[in-house]
């Protein structure tokens, strides 16, 4: 699959680059104000949607669904036992789970790894606090395909996605968020919104008016319209099973998607001439009529 693929390529930058930092001071005064540039911000999705449901097996053989975690804060953890950055996060999920586990829970869903008893070591031996089970490739989908390890989504106590993170994060980033979510003092930390075109849930990519590495400045409003309407409406070659529109989005190096994308902007840009229609000489006679 298309996602597996990409893991091994994606994770050691992940692994250097994806450890943003991230300082709030969760117990200071709500009315200390820093300047803008140096305060700290957490960002959610506007109108959040639903996160796509699961009826998963846990490792010790029970129902594990979302629709158990309902009322509490979700960090939903997408992982595999070989994956370093994954293996570094997991005493502070573990951490966070113990603070928070009257309304906070973590799901931990593995991913390429199909040997339980392995996992189940691994759990016993990293002290795994929380649910975890293996993520079928269905479920992986659902959730944009799992372009890099680890991917955590954060869900709202009504089961609505409001943040993905990709990668080794400060865990101060999640349990600012966490605590943000559950009404509770984050401290200097601003709050603000955005709206999910995609980079979220990947079926969202209809509403995007741009995507990563398209030039559409050339285009009049009309034809950018028209051809934001055809990369929703065309499916790309390259394997993924998504459209143009969200292949862009769940994977920028795509050159397959990239180049449909080019003459699709190419013809909008410079539609075919209708090709003249010959003049008569002078003093032709006219066509027979048809009898």
């Amino acid at each position: 699959m298309k996602a597996t693929l990409r893991l091994c390529s994606v994770l050691p930058c992940l692994l250097i680059s994806g450890i943003a930092f991230f300082s709030p001071v969760l117990g200071a005064p709500q009315g200390q104000q820093l300047a803008i540039d140096q305060q700290p911000t957490i960002r959610f999705v506007r109108n959040p949607d639903p996160a796509p449901g699961f009826q998963l097996t846990s490792l010790d053989g029970k129902p594990l669904t979302l629709a158990d975690s309902h009322g509490k804060v979700v960090l939903l953890n997408f992982w595999a036992t070989w994956c370093g950055p994954c293996r570094a996060e997991i005493p502070d999920l573990v951490a966070l789970q113990n603070k928070y586990k009257d309304r906070l829970q973590i799901l931990g869903l593995v991913v390429d790894d199909d040997d339980q008893d392995a996992v189940k070591n691994f759990v016993a031996e990293f002290g795994i606090n929380y649910p975890v089970a293996l993520a079928s490739d269905e479920i992986r989908l659902r959730y944009g395909g799992i372009a890099a390890l680890p991917t955590s989504f954060m869900l709202d106590a009504e089961g609505r996605v409001v943040q993905k993170h990709e990668g080794l994060r400060d865990p101060l980033l999640y349990e600012t968020e966490i605590r943000s979510l559950l009404g509770l003092p984050i401290g200097n930390v601003k709050v603000e919104t955005f709206e999910d075109t995609g980079q979220i849930i990947l079926k969202n990519a209809d509403r995007a008016s741009e995507l990563p590495g398209v030039d559409l400045s050339k285009l009049t409003p009309e034809q950018k319209t028209i051809a934001l309407h055809k990369f929703n409406a065309e499916t790309c070659t390259c394997g993924c099973q998504y459209t143009l529109a969200q292949c862009r989005i769940y994977d920028r190096d795509c050159q397959i998607s990239k180049a449909a994308i080019s003459r699709i902007i190419a013809a909008l840009g410079h539609p075919a001439q209708p090709k003249p229609t010959p003049e008569k000489p002078e003093g032709a006679a006219p066509a027979p009529k048809e009898r």
